[in-house]
């Protein structure tokens, strides 16, 4: 009997292992299939210091340009500092012009950025940091800017396999 039951338990310990790692590997989205996302999340993961499947990553379209956040899926002071040195990094990468990490993770010139950088004294850049990790609201009253803010907003939801609004229909804080 007692043979029985440390077979029992050790199956219900396998199942449980299993299905953690079935739930780790189900959290990896499309990775296994889409070697060009894993290579994203690989490369974003150098770029942004963290994990991009234990995180959330966002692009809203806005009224008045767009809003970029990342944030720790659990609490993880580390990552959080990762994430919020970050998105202060790439504030100022933008406000210069340069849009250099965003190529190095995606691989190729990111659509919009060309005219983000023509355009960069009409953007404003503004980090502000959040509970987990960060965000990098994006403001312009220029029609062409905010066309190009749209579409580099639209390309990251994308390769990101992203969440965020498509639909520009208020700015938000």
């Amino acid at each position: 009997m007692r043979e029985i039951l440390c077979a029992a338990l050790g199956a219900t310990i396998m199942a449980s292992t299993l299905g953690a790692q079935d739930q780790h590997a189900h959290a990896k989205g499309r990775a296994s299939n889409d070697s060009g996302f894993a290579g994203v999340q690989e490369r974003g993961k150098k770029a942004m210091g963290v994990d991009q499947y234990t995180s959330t990553h966002e692009f809203d379209a806005l009224t008045d340009g767009g809003r970029i956040r990342l944030e720790r899926n659990a609490d993880d002071s580390a990552g959080t500092a990762h994430i919020r040195a970050h998105i202060r990094e790439i504030a100022q990468a933008f406000k210069e012009g340069d849009f250099s990490t965003p190529q190095f993770v995606h691989m190729q010139k990111v659509p919009g950025t060309k005219v983000m950088a023509q355009k960069r004294n009409v953007i404003t850049y503004e980090p502000r940091d959040l509970p987990r990790g960060a965000e990098l609201r994006i403001r312009t009253s220029d029609p062409e800017a905010l066309r190009a803010i749209h579409e580099f907003m639209a390309f990251q939801r994308t390769d990101h396999h992203s969440g965020g609004t498509s639909q520009a229909t208020r700015p938000h804080d």
